[in-house]
């Protein structure tokens, strides 16, 4: 069995592209293998920087002889028909046609023998057609060519069973083809940039993969991730340091080198006054540094840079460029720090009236407005301190005037935090500052504190009912406001805090800052979709929360969490899929006569009326599991409630083996029918049982 070797070899690619890229190109040759009846072993694609290697692996040379048999018209069928028939054999005659009955008439079959092609001809058009529709979110042009790709494209190694794949790849050359450039698929590649840039032969995968590493390239992305880590972690715990955690950084990091050298610089003293997420987000964000701490958790007055070269002064003077770019950062971020707290946060608010939050809905002053007086609602409701919660919300916004911010977006809320601290305000109000944009995401930390909770509400529900009072809402995949992260942040305050709000009373509140029309019953519906989406992560069934909110009136989440759990539990036992199943069983015997009346059989069944004594045992015991069941769900004692339907499980199914619902006598037949009504209003207290599937 044979194997491909490809790789495209050009520029840099962005290390956020590079997983996607690596991917994209092994579905693409491998949709076109299966497509062309070519099976493999394995296919395996690998990235760095500047090259996306593929490799297939138990290819055969050659592709599998087809047998195509084609079914034609009837013998005798009109002069026409056959011509069409004929015309689609690609110059076979009627001669070459067999005969042969089906069902009892005769009809022309064809039968079309396809020679497979050679694997690598085969192999050619695959690779061409996976070039011309690489799904790159962007791309470029460059020189004269019309082809474009995300970054130039210098070479192309394409080797099958060892030979190279005689093509080339032309770029194009702008409306003039005297200018076109061809890349000529060969079986070169090229080293490290600045190690060993020359060009290299291969032969195979193996030859490949042994002459890069040779050549100071690590193809495979997870060895070059793990070389950073383990050299990284090594240089920390030889200082007596460790390494902060930072997958994303390292997953970056690990797509901007095709060789990692881990250094270590020095942090002068005079920076280390700065607050330690200013630190870490510079370094971060600006210079791909990985932050330093010490033993005891604080930041360490060192960083670590991971080089792309080895060089002959162990790294000396690549330190010090790292370490002189990280001063001129840092005088920047100190600079920032000094003058911000020369003013009080308090004193910026006037600025905010210069920001506009939505062209429909204000200014961000006009939002702190609005947020302070949801804020003091909401306290009131959760027991938070109410002046605590609206001085908070009234400086949350003002860090955004500061140097500091306007520099380094990323530490928005974090600095009004330390600000406030600098002005003596509470360190309550100052935690709700930094808070109130949290949770960001679901892996986002949730608030707890009392006042932190308030805000971080506050700035949600007034996004959410500002965007819905101008009918700005998510549609699709669209959300440019991040109104689902806005509802979801909502939902996971409430739960993870256990808060007791109801959900229409809050919407109403913050509504009204807009005065604008009540849409709660809308938003209340958008919380039930963002709802199903939280809960589905930890395994929740979505019909069991809609069979709860098809109740009507329910909006304290918890609540609905604890009959949703309860229900879970019972739909999961023998009595609870039984009880299931004769709901079921009633609602469609319910239905069927219904709409063949053509009237409804709402309404209590009478007494005196009952024949059986099936019926009167079954009535009895929903006049009990009723009232029981709804005063039990009334006082949310939801698994007692459930507790009391199982006992109809006895009742219902003596019923449905000893009545026949439809008996000849009407009224008998009707008051029957009134008593399967009577299974429905009883279970339907409960939850809503049409809604569960299965």
């Amino acid at each position: 069995m044979a194997e491909l070797l490809l790789e495209l070899f050009s520029e840099e690619i962005p290390a956020r592209m590079q997983a996607r890229a690596a991917d994209d190109l092994k579905r693409l040759v491998t949709d076109g293998l299966q497509k062309a009846g070519l099976a493999f072993d394995k296919a395996e694609a690998l990235v760095t920087p500047r090259r996306l290697c593929l490799v297939v692996d138990g290819l055969p040379e050659k592709q599998p002889d087809v047998n195509d048999e084609r079914k034609g018209p009837q013998v005798g069928a009109p002069e026409q028909a056959l011509k069409g028939f004929l015309g689609s054999l690609g110059g076979m005659s009627i001669d070459d046609c067999e005969q042969r009955e089906v069902k009892g008439k005769t009809f022309y079959f064809a039968v079309i023998e396809k020679k497979g092609e050679p694997t690598s001809e085969i192999l050619k058009e695959i690779i061409n057609d996976a070039l011309l529709k690489f799904p790159w979110p962007k791309s470029m042009r460059w020189g004269h060519t019309v082809f474009s790709w995300v970054r130039p494209l210098h070479n192309i190694l394409a080797l099958f069973n060892g030979k190279v794949l005689q093509f080339e790849w032309g770029l194009g050359g702008k409306g003039d083809p005297t200018k076109t450039r061809f890349l000529k698929w060969n079986n070169k590649t090229f080293g490290h940039r600045f190690l060993n840039p020359e060009a290299i032969d291969v032969t195979d995968f193996a030859d490949y993969r042994a002459k890069l590493a040779e050549a100071h390239v690590l193809l495979c992305p997870s060895e070059r991730r793990a070389e950073i880590a383990s050299q990284a972690e090594k240089i920390c715990a030889d200082a007596g340091l460790r390494l902060k955690d930072d997958q994303g950084l390292l997953t970056e990091v690990t797509g901007l080198v095709e060789w990692p050298v881990v250094l270590m610089g020095d942090i002068e003293d005079e920076f280390m006054e700065l607050p330690p997420e200013v630190l870490s987000d510079t370094m971060r964000s600006h210079q791909k540094y990985f932050s330093v701490l010490n033993a005891d958790g604080s930041m360490a007055a060192k960083f670590i840079v991971v080089a792309n070269q080895v060089s002959e002064d162990g790294g000396a003077a690549i330190i010090a460029g790292n370490e002189r770019v990280l001063r001129a950062r840092l005088s920047d971020a100190k600079f920032f720090w000094d003058q911000d707290r020369k003013v009080t946060l308090g004193s910026r608010s006037d600025k905010l009236a210069d920001i506009v939050f939505h062209a429909k809905l204000g200014s961000v002053a006009d939002k702190v407005g609005r947020m302070k007086a949801i804020a003091g609602d909401l306290a009131d409701k959760i027991g938070a301190d109410k002046a605590q919660a609206e001085r908070a919300a009234q400086l949350c916004k003002c860090d955004l005037i500061t140097g500091m911010v306007f520099e380094i977006p990323e530490v928005q809320g974090i600095m009004g935090r330390y600000y406030a601290l600098h002005d003596g305000e509470a360190e309550a109000v100052a935690n709700a500052i930094a808070d109130h944009y949290s949770p960001a995401g679901p892996s986002d930390d949730c608030p707890d504190a009392p006042v932190s909770i308030a805000l971080a509400m506050a700035d949600k529900l007034d996004a959410l009912a500002g965007f819905w009072s101008i009918d700005e809402k998510p549609t699709g995949s669209k959300d440019p406001f991040a109104l689902r992260r806005a509802g979801l942040g909502v939902i996971r305050l409430i739960i993870e805090n256990k808060l007791r709000l109801g959900l229409m009373d809050v919407f109403a509140f913050a509504l009204a800052q807009y005065k604008a029309d009540d849409v709660s019953e809308d938003l209340l519906g958008f919380f039930a979709d963002r709802l199903k989406v939280h809960l589905k992560g930890e395994g929740v069934r979505h019909d069991l929360i809609d069979a709860v909110f098809a109740l009507g009136g329910e909006d304290d989440l918890v609540r609905l969490l604890a009959r949703v759990d309860a229900l879970s539990a019972f739909v999961s036992t023998d009595d609870g899929a039984n009880l299931l199943a004769a709901h079921k069983r009633a609602s469609n015997i319910l239905r069927i006569e219904e709409k063949k009346d053509g009237q409804s059989y709402g309404g209590t069944p009478q007494e005196d009326a009952f024949v059986e004594d099936a019926e009167r045992a079954l009535f009895a015991a929903l006049k009990d599991a009723g009232g029981e069941g709804a005063k039990l769900a009334g006082e949310e004692k939801f698994e007692d409630a459930m507790a009391a339907l199982a006992k109809l499980r006895g009742p219902l199914d003596v019923f449905f083996d000893c009545v026949m619902v439809n008996d000849d006598d009407k009224s008998v037949r009707e008051n029957r029918l009134k008593l399967l009504s009577q299974i429905q209003s009883v279970m339907g207290e409960i939850a809503d049982f049409s809604k569960i599937e299965g």
